[in-house]
């Protein structure tokens, strides 16, 4: 039993983490009047504070959003949350601050609970900033119903709660500008196009083959995880993931239809169609929404996965340039040499199976400039 457990070693959740994030899930509303707390006695040092330009960068997990999170933070004028502000999220100041006082035993990177080659420390970038979407807007992720924000959506309390946490984020970090990964704001961009007129968005689309071979992967794992460590599972809803494992919710992006023949294709044990449904889903309303919102399409970036990996540097200096960053060769050269095609797994499908993954995103992926080259790798090439 060890043995075979010992894989799953990076599903274990730390009891202070479980405890303490436990306790502050079952109390949103003590830890939003805390962080307004934090924010009203901070106010002399975070007024002056701009929000210039955020980062966004949002599409559906395994496209490569990690990759171009890691690649951006590193930039000297960015900020993000890292895994260090996880639990006291709300309020990022305090905790921070205490931290520095604390002595802090040094951990070496270690490869994330994916398992897909990205090493990681306390100091890594991450996607956090779901636990308050959630503690204000608490249906999110209801498949039941629309998780579309709309550039006509307000919620003043969240709004000003999200502005503050934002500014006192860019203090307690010293920089210039935030950066945010959240695949889930992939059904929120006008709305955060709304709060920010100056936003940017990366939007990561992947050819769907790969794609859903990914997420078939990455599901099997996390569901076997969290099977061996429970821990694992009240983790990941808490900090708001439910892009797989065994609380796997699928994004409605507003087409109620196509979630539930998502859902059923899942619960009739048909992965890789229900990966495929869901690919096109949300690819389907993003293609939409670009093509309905110029305002939004100038603000957008589509970055193809392959692209990324077969040519880095060309995408890396695009993705820069959207986002009105500046950065020397030598910059980019570094982090383009991190970058390449995965090589622990296959899309190992037979061709029934690539069939069935084309009629269900052909014409969606038509649309991000895939033409069914995808399915050409089949059983015995990578990308």
């Amino acid at each position: 039993m060890a043995a075979r457990d010992a894989g799953y070693e990076g599903f274990r959740v730390a009891r202070w983490v479980d405890a303490l994030g436990g306790f502050i899930s079952r109390r949103p509303e003590l830890w939003i009047r805390l962080g307004n707390l934090e924010t009203r006695l901070l106010s002399d040092e975070i007024d002056a504070t701009e929000i210039v330009s955020p980062i966004y960068v949002s599409g559906v997990a395994r496209a490569g959003s990690t990759i171009l999170l890691e690649t951006l933070a590193r930039h000297p004028d960015l900020v993000s949350h890292r895994y260090r502000d996880y639990p006291p999220v709300f309020t990022p100041y305090w905790w921070n601050r205490f931290l520095e006082r604390v002595p802090q035993r040094e951990a070496p990177p270690a490869e994330r609970t994916h398992r897909d080659g990205i090493a990681i420390t306390s100091e890594s970038p991450e996607a956090f900033e779901e636990v308050i979407w959630m503690a204000f807007f608490p249906d999110l992720h209801d498949p039941s119903g629309s998780d579309v924000l709309s550039g006509a959506t307000r919620r003043p309390a969240f709004e000003a709660f999200y502005r503050d946490h934002i500014r006192k984020l860019l203090r307690v970090r010293g920089g210039g500008r935030y950066l945010s990964k959240g695949n889930y704001n992939v059904t929120r961009l006008e709305y955060l196009l709304a709060l920010f007129p100056d936003a940017r968005f990366v939007i990561p689309v992947r050819d769907p083959v790969w794609h859903v071979a990914s997420l078939m992967k990455q599901h099997a794992l996390f569901c076997a995880g969290e099977r061996r460590h429970p821990e694992a599972l009240r983790h990941m809803r808490r900090v708001g993931h439910f892009e797989f494992g065994l609380d796997r919710r699928p994004i409605n992006a507003g087409d109620a239809a196509a979630v539930a023949r998502t859902v059923s294709a899942w619960e009739r044990g048909d992965e890789l169609e229900g990966w495929a449904r869901h690919w096109d889903h949300v690819y389907r309303f993003v293609a939409g929404r670009l093509d309905a919102n110029a305002e939004l399409e100038a603000a957008s970036l589509v970055v193809r996965f392959e692209d990324m990996c077969r040519d880095p540097h060309t995408t890396l200096r695009a993705v820069l340039a959207h986002c009105r960053l500046e950065a020397a060769d030598s910059w980019i050269d570094e982090r383009a040499a991190g970058i390449r095609f995965p090589s622990y797994y296959r899309a190992d499908f037979a061709p029934d199976e690539l069939e069935v993954i084309a009629r269900h995103t052909a014409k969606t992926a038509a649309r991000f400039g895939y033409s069914g080259a995808g399915a050409s790798h089949g059983r015995s090439s990578r990308p």
